[in-house]
Parts: structure tokens; sequence; C-alpha cells
């Protein structure tokens, strides 16, 4: 005989009310154990392991000193906007400004460089995607000295460190590097942009371009480095954004 239809119908509400109320204490508990969650960077410790393990994807395997960010024609060069000033508020001149470099295991700065002995440093070129965080991408040309050059011939035995700080010269602006990034082989130190020197708006006179990270790491002008073992305080990491900010 056939299930009575009424019955059937309850038998079926009954279920659909259990799994649905299931489903609803299972997110709520996801939820729960994400807001109980012990935070790194203010980022609940399990998705902090999910960051931690691309990131080690990303090292190991995709942007690693192997394995090169993919370059362009100059043909695909576009106008690169300038987005944000921060640490840029005060004037300078290129004759004034210093770069502080503190190197790994220093108590201060050892070194205050000029522009001119930046560009002493053996030049390179690359035409990359510049990738801002916001979702927006620019293929750009930037050129000055491999971060690794500068890196042994300012700072020898830097690269033991685990991190490099970065900030401007007002200090209004910092960013945190891990040195595996920092040494990459497209890691810049760059004063010139699409074939002319940097504009005040861009960074000038000495900018960080990086093209395995977004555009919040690619500091603009340049006041201090400094190695260090302890991570870097970082202003976007501060405001909510992951540390390590790779792509």
């Amino acid at each position: 005989m056939p299930n009575d239809p009424q019955k059937e119908i309850a038998r079926r509400s009954r279920r659909s009310f259990m799994v649905l109320g299931g489903g609803a204490v299972a997110g709520l508990g996801g939820l729960w154990a994400l807001n109980s969650d012990p935070t790194v960077d203010d980022i609940p410790h399990a998705m902090r392991s999910i960051l931690g393990f691309n990131e080690r994807v990303v090292r190991s395997t995709i942007y690693s000193n192997d394995h090169m960010v993919k370059e362009y024609p100059a043909s695909a060069i576009g106008k690169i906007k300038v987005n944000a000033d921060y640490g840029l508020d005060d004037d300078i001149e290129d004759a004034d400004w210093r770069l502080q470099v503190t190197p790994y295991g220093a108590p201060a700065p050892s070194a205050k460089l000029t522009i001119e002995e930046l560009k002493a440093l053996p030049r390179h070129e690359e035409i990359i995607d510049f990738k801002c965080v916001e979702g927006w991408s620019t293929v750009t040309k930037f050129a000055g000295a491999r971060l690794s050059d500068f890196t042994a011939k300012y700072a020898p035995g830097s690269d033991k460190a685990a991190c490099v700080a970065m900030t401007t010269p007002d200090g209004e602006y910092y960013v945190g590097l891990d040195m595996p990034s920092a040494l990459h082989p497209q890691t810049l130190l760059a004063y010139e942009m699409n074939d002319a020197p940097l504009e005040a708006g861009h960074g000038a006179p000495l900018r960080l371009a990086i093209p395995v990270k977004y555009g919040i790491k690619n500091i603009k002008r340049i006041g201090t480095i400094a190695y260090t073992d302890a991570r870097p305080k970082d202003y976007w990491a501060e405001r909510g954004y992951d540390w390590y900010a790779g792509l």
C-alpha cells in the first residue's frame, strides 16, 4: 500500500528541517571557531595556516629564484596611476635624499647613500605586470639595482636575516619583506620607470619594484633599509591585509 500522502509530507518536512538545522549549527560552529581562534597578525589561526601554506607553495614552486615573473614586450607598457601618496607629503630633492642602511646585527645605520651610489650598482630592467591589491594591473617598465646586489655590497652577510624592513624618510609608510622575496632576481631598487626618472608621485628618487608582491609592498621613496630576524611592522598588515601579500 502507498504511504499516506500527508504522513509522507510531514516526514519529509521533519527530515528537511533536521538537515537544514544541522547545516545551520555547523555553519554557526565554524563561525564561532574562526572568531574564537587565536589570531596571528589579526588573522584567525585557521586562515593564517591556509595563507602560510599558499605562501610556501608560491615561494618554492612559482616565484623562487629559479622561476621568474612573466615579462612583457615594450609595446604592452601602459600608464600606471599614482594611486596613493603615503609617506610622500614632504618635497625632497634628489641631492638631499639619503638612504640609511642597517645591516643584519648592526645596532644602527652603517651607511647613508646617495642616489648616485645606488646608480653605480649594476643596472637591470624589467617589464612586468604591476598588480594592485584593489584588482587593477598595468604593465610597467622599471630600471634600477637588484636588491640582492645592493645587499651584497652595502650590507654583506645580511642575506642570513629573515626579513627586510623599509620605511619612507618621514616614517609614515613602512613595509616588511620576507628575505626570499627580497632577494628574488626581479626585486629592484628602482630609480627609473617607463624609460624616465621616477616622478615624485611614483616615489622619486628610489622605490621598490617587487613583482612577486602586490603593489602595497612596492614602497615609494625608500628612506631606510634594515635587515632583521624579527618580522617588521607593515602599514597594510596593521590594517587587516596579509603580511606576506604575495601574488
